[in-house]
């Protein structure tokens, strides 16, 4: 009786490993299908943004890595060593791991991380009082995408 279920324990770990997982397919859509825009690079995001804060756009890019598979928080490669941090607008979209290293197009809305003119709170006026304080884009932050749809490309 004993050896029967050690077989039996056998086969099904057997079995269990012997599945294989096929790669995600060419054309695969995660969230809405993103429209017949033409995808920007993400190497050249920041320049088609110029001064703006937030930008619609497509753009096509590779992931480094899935942060959260819930959600899909995920970074795409911008070039010479920066970083889009991106993520879902809708959270019931889950993405798979197997994703990291695909090249994609991802439609949504680039935003540049805004800080203080003199990385200090709005909390009041300064000693003289006569300074305001205006919001600036920091050339060093990343910038963050906020995604409707995405296509695996490549």
């Amino acid at each position: 009786m004993k050896r029967l279920i050690f077989v039996v324990f056998v086969f099904c770990g057997i079995n269990c490993f012997a599945q294989k997982h096929t790669p995600l397919p060419h054309g695969m859509v995660f969230g809405n299908k993103p429209n017949d825009i033409a995808p920007v690079p993400a190497t050249k995001i920041e320049a088609l943004m110029g001064k703006k804060i937030r930008q619609s756009t497509a753009v096509v890019g590779k992931i480094i890595t899935v942060t959260k598979e819930q959600g899909g928080w995920f970074e795409i490669d911008a070039g010479n060593g920066k970083v889009i941090a991106a993520h879902f607008k809708n959270y019931n979209i889950k993405l798979p791991e197997a994703i990291e290293g695909r090249t994609v197009i991802v439609e949504g809305v680039a935003q540049r991380v805004l800080t203080a003119d003199d990385l200090q709170h709005f909390a009041g006026d300064t000693v003289t009082g006569t300074k305001q304080h205006h919001e600036k884009v920091n050339p060093k932050a990343r910038l963050t995408f906020e995604v409707w749809g995405l296509v695996v490309d490549k």
